[in-house]
């Protein structure tokens, strides 16, 4: 397919890497860990793009990055998600030899419509995020129209199977893949003793927050939006600091890494100011460094994630990865971060075609049970969520109460024992039985790349599905 003489270029059609959003940070991953095999270019998306109509060579910041010396990464920055005459004009003008489509296929419509016009020349490979059941039937027309279909979760790859299954889509086993997140190995614990200067900076981060007087910090790292649910955080904090004495209540605190405000999702200044006055909540709202982030991690006892809907659960992962337990609402991608075993062995992707999910307690398997570094919170109430573009999707929401005990549970665990617990599940994570590290990610998308490279044949003809 390629000439010998030069690396595959890929064209990237996903957020700008260079953002920092859960779909960029992952954009930048891929990049990064697969830039020694693969030239790439993006079309780089964001709502409104302050770059657009610029054209950026990043290749000297991904070389230095990922100590390799041949990476060849371009940028061209788009507001809204790019247009048909963009990628016409690049297939055009460049040696592209695949497309790799990385979010939701709503924001890309236009991509899937134009397929057996691209398919006639190179491959179409798809990165796909999707939340929650029922298995999305209408998105059968995006899941035919490409070579490679990798899902982020295992619950996704579970959908993806059944509407394959149900349209008869033949798709060969090299089609459908399981490609789970893979976090940063910037992202790892900071011990005393071991990581000496890091560990004073970890200190020395608490103190500018102003809580270094605090044994117990309840971390929330994500956006101010309604599925991630920030109200419910503040209310499952002030319930666990109920069940507290006073001086008990002194030494907690709820640090919300996140907007104060926004439309998208709520005021937590009054919300805060009118249902939590009593205990202490401290924003983390600037920009944080990777390196920060870290640390923020580090001094952390807990962080929590109660959304009703979630892909995967980036942050939540970059959590256990530095070492600190979790508290998670079991739906999504981040089951995947739980290590569920039944009678002792690991639900993998496949059984997940079966299983669908474990969100609904009253099915849950016989003799289930989950890794230490996690409390694991079941949704209590779903409720079927759409839109002209989503027309049905589960909102799988648990209640703040029963966070609020999960709380309690972490805080009644010895020290020593949280931080051991947080410890096995950093090293499960970097393991084979997760694969989430970022290094894994990128050999799983080469592996996976490399056999649409070796299967794939041009679309010569126009295929139609009743759906």
């Amino acid at each position: 397919m390629t000439d010998k003489k030069r690396k595959p270029l890929i064209l990237l059609l996903s957020d700008d890497l260079r953002l920092h959003s859960g779909i960029a940070t992952m954009s930048k991953e891929i990049v990064l860990h697969t830039s020694h095999k693969y030239d790439w270019i993006q079309v780089g998306a964001a709502v409104k793009h302050p770059d657009e109509g610029k054209f950026f060579d990043v290749s000297d910041d991904v070389n230095k990055e990922a100590g390799i010396d041949n990476a060849s990464v371009r940028i061209i920055p788009q507001s809204g998600y790019g247009n048909q005459q963009l990628v016409r004009n690049l297939l055009t003008t460049e040696p592209i030899d695949a497309i790799l489509h990385f979010t939701d296929p709503r924001f890309w419509d236009w991509l899937y419509a134009m397929e057996d016009e691209i398919r006639k020349h190179v491959p179409i490979m798809y990165y796909n995020i999707w939340d929650d059941l029922p298995d999305p039937m209408w998105n059968a027309p995006f899941y035919g129209s490409c070579d490679l279909l990798m899902g982020i979760s295992k619950q996704t790859y579970g959908i993806n199977k059944r509407v394959m299954d149900k349209f008869g889509m033949d798709m060969k086993d090299w089609q459908i893949q399981y490609v789970p997140h893979g976090v940063s190995e910037k992202f790892y614990p900071i011990l005393e003793g071991i990581n000496k200067d890091e560990f004073e900076k970890v200190k020395t981060l608490k103190k500018d927050l102003g809580i270094d007087d605090k044994n117990f910090v309840v971390t929330f790292n994500n956006r101010n939006i309604r599925r991630k649910n920030p109200g419910d955080i503040v209310m499952a904090y002030k319930t666990f600091c109920d069940t507290l004495t006073k001086d008990e209540a002194k030494n907690v605190v709820l640090l919300l890494h996140t907007q104060r405000v926004d439309q998208n999702g709520t005021d937590l200044n009054e919300v805060i100011r009118e249902l939590c006055p009593d205990y202490d909540v401290v924003f983390t709202d600037r920009q944080f460094s990777t390196e920060e982030l870290n640390y923020l991690y580090n001094l952390t006892d807990v962080t929590i994630n109660m959304a009703s809907n979630e892909g995967f659960g980036l942050t939540t992962c970059e959590s256990v990865n530095a070492g600190t337990p979790i508290v998670v609402n079991v739906t999504g991608g981040l089951q995947d971060q739980c290590n569920f075993t039944i009678d002792g062995k690991h639900i993998s992707a496949d059984d997940y075609v079966e299983l669908g999910s474990l969100h609904n307690k009253k099915e849950l398997p016989h003799n289930l049970s989950w890794g230490s570094w996690v409390n694991p919170v079941w949704p209590t109430n779903r409720s079927l969520q759409g839109s002209p573009a989503t027309p049905y999707i589960f909102d799988d929401r648990c209640s703040y109460e029963d966070a609020a005990k999960a709380l309690r549970q972490w805080y009644d665990t010895m020290p020593e024992r949280r931080k051991e617990c947080g410890l096995e599940g950093s090293e499960w994570m970097k393991g084979s039985e997760a694969n989430m590290s970022a290094k894994t990610m990128g050999n799983r998308f080469i592996e996976c790349i490399d056999d649409v490279f070796k299967n794939w044949k041009p679309k010569n003809e126009l295929v139609l599905w009743k759906i």
